[in-house]
Formats: C-alpha cells, sequence, structure tokens
C-alpha cells in the first residue's frame, strides 16, 4: 500500500515508539490521527505533523469506536492501524513477603495490551471492511506491537509475556480471518529500546541494558521501529508475520 494520502490511525502515538510512527507515517505523506489517553502528549504531536489528537482508551469499546469515527470525520476513513499503546508491570508470583500476587494487576495489563488490542483491531476491520478495494483488493493494514518478553520473558514478567504472547498468537488466525477482506495483519515484537521509560533510567543501567545486545550493541531507536512498521505498510506480501526487532537478543532470566 502506498502510504502517501492515507489515513492512519495511531494508538499510543503521543509518546515513545507510537510517536516515532506518527512522525514516519507523516513524513511519507499520511494523515496521522494520534489516539492516546495522554491528550498533552497527543496534541503535541498532532500539532507538530499537522495531525490530528484523538483521546483513546484501547480497552474501552466506546472509547475506540468513538476514536475511529472521530478521526475519520477529520481525515477520512483509515486504511492503516498502529496498535502501539500498551502497558508494562513486573510483579513476582510470590512476593519476598510471601503472599500472591494480585490478580487484578495481571487483569489489568492483559486487558490493556492483549483485549485492547483485539479490541481495536476488531473495530478498525469493521470500518475498513466496508471501504472500496484497491489494487490486488487491499483495504487496509494493521500493525500490533508484541516484545521479545512474549518468547523470553523475565522472572516478574507473567503478566507482560503473557498479553505478549497472546498478541503474537493472535496474528497469523487474523490475517488468515481477514483475508476476505483484504486487510493484512503484521507484529513486531521489539527488544530492548530507547523509549522514554528506558532513557529515564540512569546510564550505568542504561550501558548495562545496550551490552546484553549482540549486535549492535545500543538500544533500538524508536525510528527504527517505525520505519519497520511503515515498511510493513509498503509492502503488500508482508501477512501474518510476527517479526523480531532486537539485534538477536535473547533476554536472560532477569
Amino acid at each position: 500500500m502506498n502510504i502517501q494520502g492515507q489515513t492512519a490511525l495511531v494508538t499510543g502515538g503521543g509518546s515513545g515508539l507510537g510517536e516515532a510512527t506518527a512522525r514516519e507515517l507523516a513524513r511519507l505523506g499520511a494523515k496521522v490521527a494520534v489516539l492516546d489517553l495522554n491528550m498533552d502528549n497527543a496534541e503535541r504531536v498532532a500539532a507538530d505533523i499537522g495531525g490530528v489528537a484523538v483521546h483513546c482508551n484501547v480497552s474501552d469499546a466506546d472509547s475506540m469506536a468513538q476514536a475511529i469515527q472521530t478521526a475519520a470525520a477529520a481525515q477520512g476513513p483509515a486504511r492503516i492501524l498502529m496498535q502501539i499503546a500498551g502497558i508494562g508491570t513486573a510483579k513476582r508470583v510470590v512476593g519476598k513477603d510471601g503472599k500472591a500476587a494480585p490478580l487484578e494487576e495481571f487483569a489489568k495489563v492483559i486487558n490493556v495490551n492483549l483485549i485492547g488490542t483485539y479490541n481495536a483491531a476488531r473495530l478498525f476491520a469493521e470500518a475498513c471492511s466496508k471501504l472500496d478495494p484497491m489494487e490486488d483488493g487491499a483495504r487496509g493494514v494493521m500493525v500490533f506491537t508484541a516484545s521479545v518478553a512474549a518468547f523470553d520473558g523475565q522472572v516478574g514478567q507473567q503478566a507482560y509475556s503473557a498479553s505478549k504472547a497472546g498478541v503474537v498468537g493472535m496474528t497469523l488466525p487474523m490475517a488468515r480471518d481477514l483475508a476476505q477482506h483484504g486487510i493484512r495483519v503484521c507484529t513486531i515484537a521489539p527488544g530492548l529500546f530507547k523509549t522514554p521509560l528506558l532513557a529515564s533510567l540512569p546510564e550505568p543501567i542504561q550501558q548495562s541494558l545496550a551490552a546484553s545486545i549482540p549486535f549492535p550493541a545500543r538500544l533500538g531507536k524508536p525510528s527504527e521501529f517505525a520505519e519497520l512498521a511503515c515498511h510493513i505498510v509498503s509492502n503488500d506480501h508482508l501477512n501474518g508475520e510476527v517479526i523480531r526487532l532486537d539485534g538477536a537478543l535473547r533476554m536472560a532470566p532477569r
């Protein structure tokens, strides 16, 4: 799909990997809707790229549906969904105090990362399936965000790893399901990237994390994630695939 002139939805577009992706889409000529819970961040990014800021909670059905409608009213129906919004947590199953981890914390991560991804996908697919087909019958593209934790999660990452593994597991069946509508589905599983969270850590810790990456021995750049996400959109034969973007990193137990 040619990105030029298309409307794109970027969840979590107000910071980190989402912000970088929103900026790259705009650079390539897309009309970008920056979807985020944090409207200050969303409005900042949207103002910079000539897009529109839309308040959105991906795990809430009404909020996501309204965000899609708002973006369509402002920029036209979207053919691109970058589902990047997500949260993380670390909690041992049994803590040092001998107590089991709170169930609600596990459920919250699953709700945002996995159910939120499915919610965004189903509503985007419904709207996209009604659009006129383009070349080869294509109607749209969805790019999900997983993590290397889906494959080699560390101690305490049960909720995060499970949520991201669910996104990985959903990718191929969803691509097969939506093939009849001309909608492609791929997932990126990033490793250690210099997002605001990691950038806030002390420099020695950042260097230690970077040293664990075989090559290049540095944290990933959000722009590298964005470039891959946009390549997936433009490469029409990428479908049903999960791509690790991690410099050959395999996470240690802790």
